[in-house]
């Protein structure tokens, strides 16, 4: 069958105004107003914002944006927790023609002012309760000072402030005219700039593109199967890959937005019952401190999907949030790819499975998402696919719609990581028959013992089922004979018996391999976790290494 081509005389290029629009996600606001112009689309304690109301001051912040100086392309830096004012800074910062730089709100000052100088910040939002670190964060800036705007959230900082008094944010707002919604020129122009972690240097700038942005929304929005009545509670943190692009998503739906400034389990339980909150995202630790509220002894009153990632969970903690009411939904995703990459789709036929086995398939990584083209596992030396066996190991690699631009200032680290042709995350998996993949590791986290590969994370997930056990990080430990050999660090649970170091072995030498046992437990109170809750293995490599230079 011939394929259809347009005429040489037509007068219609293949790409023109009628067929093409450059892709945002700041359509997704301009639409909802228009359908859904009085539905609730923000809520922060008591005050709410109609979609009419929130267009209208997200194009009032680009008015203030624009009347403060900000030109096309210059930076924008947020510091500050979940809050209408963040969400309105993902629309009116685009909408001004900005890049949006959602800064850690948990960083350092010194942490702060290296990704301010790096990214040429123009204008900087920020909390009064930050005032503090915001301050530090200025006196280590090696590059002009940037205009600050301050949310005026109540909170009280007595800090000494030696720069001009900052702008009040919701003056500044109310006060300017609103900016028209400008499309980017390009589908492929900068729309973010997020940080990575920086935990082997100093953190890398991750270009997003209007387009990628959009199409990683819309996948959310379609894998979390929102819709207009999705009513989603802010407790994933929104400077964490622009709250993994659900800033748009939830938008794109017609939901609400509900905000949480601080993180209390008690408090989210409260929120669930009392806002009908239907979605939210949060890291497995969060799941593990909802457990042990005491009013998790009660079912929720509706399913709340609950989508988690950032680090594997453990399928004792999936079964018991799953008999609570969560609809657990295991995604991957990296701050290369706007967030998550893979989902744990959930098959049928897994309805009819124990509660234990269905949970042991939830925490695979699972397949790639919409925006996700391909996934493999390959050999990082020859790149040739490895067997999908459930246990040949490869580096997990993703091509497609929704990885990064690249590295900002670091042209290197861009072709280290996407040079040849797929973006090489840098994570250890293997790819089960049905497709499905798993997280071994971290390269880096891998344990190599007499010259057998172990893996931390199965480890971990193992030791999880001591009833004892509440958290657990497992790492190499140098061995002069082995090589290397697993060491765990162990947080044990408040309200039942504690088991002993020998005691905890014997439990684990029954339920593992003798190789993949660890030969030390250290108890501790608790683990290094990031804001985000990413185990920080470096910083217990570093406790192991301190203790054994004094022994």
């Amino acid at each position: 069958m011939n394929h259809y081509r347009a005429p040489a005389s037509s007068s219609c290029s293949p790409q023109c105004e009628s067929n093409y629009a450059p892709l945002s996600p700041v359509s997704f606001l301009e639409r909802a107003v228009r359908v859904h112009p009085d539905r609730a689309a923000v809520i922060e304690e008591d005050v709410t914002l109609t979609y009419r109301a929130f267009y209208q001051r997200c194009r009032q912040l680009g008015g203030a944006l624009q009347a403060v100086g900000l030109a096309p392309g210059e930076v924008v830096s947020t510091l500050g927790m979940n809050s209408k004012a963040m969400l309105e800074a993902h629309y009116g910062v685009p909408m001004a023609g900005g890049i949006l730089n959602a800064i850690n709100a948990r960083l350092d000052g010194a942490s702060i002012a290296f990704i301010m100088a790096h990214a040429e910040t123009r204008v900087l939002i920020f909390d009064q309760g930050l005032r503090s670190t915001v301050a530090t964060a200025l006196s280590l800036l090696t590059t002009p000072a940037p205009v600050l705007i301050e949310v005026r959230d109540g909170s009280s900082d007595a800090s000494s402030w030696k720069w001009p008094a900052p702008h009040d944010y919701d003056a500044l707002v109310d006060s300017a005219l609103p900016c028209p919604s400008l499309s980017p020129e390009n589908e492929n122009d900068c729309i973010a700039l997020n940080y990575t972690s920086g935990t082997t240097g100093n953190p890398k700038g991750v270009i997003y593109s209007h387009r990628g942005a959009y199409l990683n929304a819309l996948s959310n929005t379609l894998t979390l199967r929102m819709d207009d009545r999705t009513v989603y509670l802010w407790t994933l943190p929104m400077f964490h890959c622009n709250g993994w692009t659900h800033t748009w998503a939830v938008t794109a739906a017609g939901g609400t937005h509900v905000c949480m400034r601080r993180i209390e389990p008690g408090r989210v339980l409260e929120m669930i019952h009392a806002r009908g909150i239907t979605h939210m995202a949060a890291a497995p630790i969060i799941m593990t401190m909802l457990l042990e509220r005491p009013e998790a002894a009660t079912p929720l009153p509706r399913p709340v999907m609950l989508a988690t990632g950032g680090a594997p969970p453990n399928s004792a903690t999936i079964a018991r949030m799953s008999a609570l009411g969560f609809d657990v939904l295991h995604l991957y995703g990296m701050t290369e790819t706007y967030g998550p990459s893979l989902v744990c789709q959930f098959q049928p036929e897994w309805s009819t499975l124990t509660a234990e086995t269905r949970a042991r398939l939830q925490i695979r990584q699972g397949v790639g998402t919409l925006a996700i083209e391909r996934v493999a596992l390959k050999d990082p030396v020859t790149h040739e696919d490895v067997p999908a066996d459930g246990q040949s190991l490869g580096h997990l690699m993703l091509r497609g719609n929704t990885i990064m631009q690249g590295y900002i200032k670091n042209p290197d680290a861009t072709r280290e990581a996407m040079g040849r042709g797929w973006l090489d995350t840098g994570d250890i998996a293997v790819m089960h028959e049905d497709g499905y993949i798993e997280i071994r590791d971290r390269a880096k986290d891998i344990i190599i013992s007499g010259g057998e590969s172990i893996s931390s994370i199965e480890i971990e997930e193992i030791m999880m089922g001591h009833p004892a056990i509440r958290e657990v990080a497992v790492i190499a430990r140098p061995h002069d004979f082995w090589g290397e050999t697993p060491h765990a660090f162990v947080v044990l649970a408040c309200d039942i018996d504690q088991p002993g170091e020998a005691e905890l072995l014997g439990w684990c030498r029954e339920h593992m391999a003798h190789f993949k046992v660890p030969r030390h437990v250290t108890f501790q109170t608790s683990l290094p976790r990031t804001s985000t809750g990413k185990l920080q293995k470096y910083a217990l490599r570093e406790h192991q290494k301190t203790r054994m230079a004094t022994v």
